[in-house]
């Protein structure tokens, strides 16, 4: 079954921002998102304290570095109003997909991984933004070369078999 993008239906038409990044690995979908969200080597920790400094002179909220502590595929929640790292769970299935918010003052941002569930798999890790004011896409194209690399990052992270981190 190939991945597509229809469990996230409801959101596309009312987004302002759609990324896609492409991955595959012969791991479950807890196991990617784990790997995937404990990703935090000291570049991506520099790089979100640059981003809180410029957050504080725009005055915008925001909602702060990423939990340090490593989460495990047993610990990531499916159970819309639970925390994975920074982020709050919207919706999810098992071994299907899962859809995370976070939200600022002035964005709110979801992340989606997708999985068709074959050994190997392919995920389809999704960023959707949608602007609250202004300031919103201001932020987000001063971020965005950064995003980039910080979520193919992740994805290469979350991509690893379990023992092979």
């Amino acid at each position: 079954m190939p991945t597509t993008l229809h469990v996230l239906d409801d959101l596309i038409p009312v987004v302002d921002e759609i990324d896609v990044k492409t991955a595959h690995g012969d791991v479950t979908l807890r196991e990617f998102t784990a790997n995937a969200l404990s990703h935090t080597p000291v570049w991506v920790k520099g790089l979100f304290a640059v981003r809180m400094a410029v957050a504080a002179v725009l005055r915008l909220e925001t909602a702060g570095v990423p939990d340090s502590r490593r989460t495990r595929p047993e610990t990531v929640s499916f159970t819309p109003g639970e925390k994975n790292a920074f982020f709050t769970v919207v919706r999810g299935e098992e071994d299907h997909y899962l859809l995370l918010e976070v939200t600022d003052n002035h964005l709110i941002g979801y992340l989606a991984i997708i999985t068709d569930n074959e050994r190997p798999a392919t995920f389809q890790v999704v960023t959707l933004v949608k602007f609250l004011r202004p300031a919103g896409r201001f932020y987000y194209n001063l971020i965005r070369p950064f995003h980039h690399v910080i979520l193919l990052s992740m994805c290469r992270a979350g991509e690893k078999s379990p023992g092979r981190r």
